[in-house]
């Protein structure tokens, strides 16, 4: 006996963008189409060093999926990447080199704090511990929880998706994110 054809009922439909459509065409703005094809397209680049990176790995697997939410290829080069995902704790010696990590990313580049380690040092308050990776490179997006849950980071993803589709493509060239930039010593 054939098994019976199961459909995804679950499907995630994007909204269309404000605009005028007719046979044929949809026109809107530039802003909005671009936003949306980030929003699908987050490339992730994993730097876990600890439980949280467990975590993450539950994440990337068939129960979670992390997949269908736009963020199926994993790269492990950052010159491919465009999120840098930080999970589990981070020394002060390997400061310098996240940085360098964050660095050698393209421009526009998204960052995600991982777990109480990665966001403020965790149980770990101590000198050789950073007490957050905020101290070197900014940060876009909080995942709080020692170790999260893949829910937590899944929530983390979402909410990173809603700051790249309604991010200006001009905003990194305004005089905000520069001062930003500045304060990281970043160029």
């Amino acid at each position: 006996m054939p098994r019976p054809v199961q459909y995804n009922t679950k499907v995630k439909m994007v909204e269309i963008p404000e605009g005028y459509s007719g046979e044929g065409f949809f026109s809107t703005a530039f802003d909005k189409i671009i936003g949306l094809g980030r929003e699908n397209s987050l490339w992730p680049l994993p730097f876990a060093t600890s439980c949280c990176g467990i975590e993450f790995m539950a994440t990337m697997g068939s129960h979670y999926d992390l997949g269908r939410f736009g963020a199926e290829r994993m790269g492990f080069t950052p010159r491919q990447c465009d999120v840098l995902l930080v999970a589990g704790t981070i020394a002060k010696k390997m400061g310098p080199i996240l940085r360098q990590v964050y660095l050698q990313m393209a421009e526009p580049r998204w960052v995600i704090a991982i777990g109480a380690c990665a966001s403020s040092g965790g149980i770990f308050d101590s000198y050789p511990v950073l007490q957050g990776i905020d101290q070197v490179i900014p940060v876009d997006v909080y995942v709080p929880g020692c170790p999260p849950r893949p829910e937590g980071i899944i929530d983390g993803i979402l909410k990173l998706q809603d700051l790249v589709h309604n991010e200006s493509t001009r905003r990194r060239h305004s005089p905000v994110y520069k001062e930003l930039m500045d304060s990281y010593g970043i160029q």
